[in-house]
């Protein structure tokens, strides 16, 4: 099966934008990894100065998780799909968190920046050029400010992978299809399991320029398929990477 990449991945989120958040609480935790990969950027709670960037900013989970983390700080969320904003737009936002229509490539010139923060959910296994949009948004966060990454990539024991398709076959892709959404929800079970694991998506942090890389699992049933990665932009070019 072809993988939806970018513009066609978007396309897909346009199709399913009406069903996805029903169908993606269904999975458990989900709603609960998100605020935990946000609260372990340590964000100052009063920090009303503070810049985020949210690439691939979706519905209703990663902006909020962010608000909570940081009440105050001022927070550009961008997403490819205009149907998935349209539907967060529907819900009241304070004045200082903004929506934009772009891709993950086009993320560094939303305008708002230089930022604190880079905070991205799900979005580097399901782009074309991983490194290339890694390269973007660290392009806009100030040195030495940190990114996290809320990533599915399995830790590398077989076991993981099975659970990961058990629940796929067994829940996501049936109430997709339900629900209208078989378009989207087969390619993202194969992009986890095709995406790089853990180990390699920190050696990609290193190359693009990031320090103080780490691996975090997320806590429950997801350990070793849901990681937070957190690093620190460094001063040093990006390294030459291999396609």
């Amino acid at each position: 099966m072809t993988l939806l990449r970018d513009r066609g991945l978007a396309r897909a989120f346009d199709h399913a934008s009406h069903t996805y958040d029903r169908l993606t609480a269904l999975n458990p935790g989900y709603r609960t990894g998100l605020p935990r990969s946000a609260r372990r950027l340590r964000l100052p709670r009063a920090g009303a100065g503070q810049r985020i960037l949210g690439p691939g900013c979706g519905t209703d989970a990663a902006t909020p998780a962010l608000l909570r983390a940081a009440p105050h700080a001022r927070i550009t969320a961008v997403d490819a799909s205009w149907r998935t904003l349209g539907r967060a737009l529907a819900t009241p936002w304070p004045s200082h968190v903004r929506f934009q229509h772009l891709t993950a490539g086009e993320a560094a010139t939303a305008g708002e920046g230089p930022y604190d923060t880079v905070f991205a959910a799900c979005l580097f296994r399901d782009v074309t050029d991983p490194d290339g949009v890694l390269t973007t948004v660290r392009s806009p966060l100030r040195p030495g400010k940190r990114l996290a990454v809320h990533e599915y990539s399995l830790s590398g024991p077989a076991a993981h992978r099975a659970l990961r398709t058990a629940v796929c076959r067994g829940v996501a892709i049936p109430a997709g299809t339900l629900g209208g959404a078989r378009a989207l929800h087969r390619p993202l079970w194969r992009s986890v399991l095709g995406f790089d694991p853990a180990p390699d998506v920190t050696d990609r942090r290193e190359r693009a320029g990031l320090t103080d890389v780490r691996i975090v699992p997320v806590a429950g049933w997801r350990t070793g398929i849901v990681h937070t990665f957190l690093a620190r932009n460094g001063s040093a070019a990006p390294r030459e990477h291999a396609r």
